[in-house]
């Protein structure tokens, strides 16, 4: 579900014992299992609360208490594992760290591992925090790219701008062309990529021979020159930090303000975050339509009406519109943003 821990965690409070938290896979990718009936309540009250929630196709409530019915059981089939250093070290969710010695997956771990919480997100920021910036799903779908990716996004800049996650095939595309192209989308960015050991014998070193013909196409097309600011696209810079750009109304003789508000580009903007989001002062609205007003010559805002705040991301940013209407019997004029 569509959720951090936290919040979900706290949303099945009230089927304490029946419900459990089986696997955290990134900020806002939560999963929860349990008794059948006391779940299928859950996903019914969570999705009525407007939580975006998938049912996931099986019959088993792993990573929950439910697994421990079957500790026995697992406890003899397992009881003859023996494992040896792995050839290539892995990092564990299950004891939340590096596997490098021998006999550390014996049949403990394999129980464990089904009976333990999938604590997947804080492994992947665990990674990136040692430094490792390429991260591949390989499976048949890539169901974990998004968390992933949003477990990048809130890491700080420089770990953000070198990261790279990717799939490998997809749900329809389980052949080698799928394959060889997600190998080929890591490889443009930068990846390292081992042709030959992929492509078949003898293809790594094939030669293609260039087209014959010059390269010299005209073009019969206008070229659009590229607008660089408010002038440059017809419309008038707004002379305030927070409008980019005014544009007349010919129709009414009003004029509509244009122009993009984040906390990236006005930082003060973040003293006002509640929850997850950023909400604007009205106060702000106020000397928004003190300063519209002056351009129209009306000099007194009479009334202020806040049907809702304007909420911003904390990442990211959203456009924001200001109208100025036509003029009235007495002079007035309606603002809307």
């Amino acid at each position: 579900m569509a959720l951090s821990e936290a919040e979900v965690a706290g949303r099945i409070e009230r089927w304490a014992g029946r419900v459990e938290v089986a696997a955290v896979n990134g900020p806002t990718s939560v999963v929860i299992a349990g008794d059948a009936e006391a779940l299928d309540e859950a996903l019914e009250v969570l999705g009525a609360d407007g939580v975006r929630v998938r049912r996931v196709a099986v019959d088993y409530a792993s990573h929950t208490r439910h697994v421990e019915a079957i500790e026995d059981v697992l406890a003899t089939a397992f009881a003859d594992i023996r494992a040896q250093a792995p050839l290539i070290p892995f990092y564990s969710t299950v004891t939340g760290g590096w596997v490098r010695e021998s006999n550390v997956l014996d049949g403990g771990y394999w129980y464990r591992n089904l009976r333990s919480q999938v604590r997947f997100g804080p492994a992947i920021a665990d990674l990136l925090g040692e430094g490792y910036s390429v991260f591949v799903e390989s499976s048949a779908h890539p169901v974990l790219v998004h968390p992933v990716s949003e477990i990048v996004d809130e890491a700080d800049d420089t770990v953000r701008l070198r990261a790279v996650v990717a799939g490998s095939l997809r749900r329809g595309e389980g052949g080698p062309r799928r394959l060889l192209t997600s190998m080929a989308e890591l490889f443009v960015r930068g990846v390292p990529v081992d042709w030959a050991g992929v492509l078949p014998a003898g293809a790594a070193a094939t030669h293609v021979e260039l087209p014959t013909y010059a390269f010299d196409h005209e073009h019969y097309w206008l070229r659009s020159a590229p607008a660089v600011d408010a002038v440059a696209l017809g419309q008038v810079g707004g002379d305030h930090p927070l409008i980019g750009a005014v544009v007349g109304r010919p129709d009414s003789g009003g004029f509509l303000t244009t122009s993009r508000w984040s906390v990236e580009a006005y930082p003060w903007l973040g003293d006002h975050v509640v929850g997850e989001v950023v909400v604007v002062p009205s106060a702000v609205l106020v000397e928004l339509a003190i300063r519209l007003g002056d351009e129209v010559g009306c000099a007194v805002v009479e009334e202020l009406s806040v049907d809702r705040p304007v909420l911003l991301p904390l990442r990211g940013g959203r456009a924001v519109q200001m109208t100025v209407g036509e003029a009235d019997g007495q002079g007035r004029r309606a603002v809307e943003v």
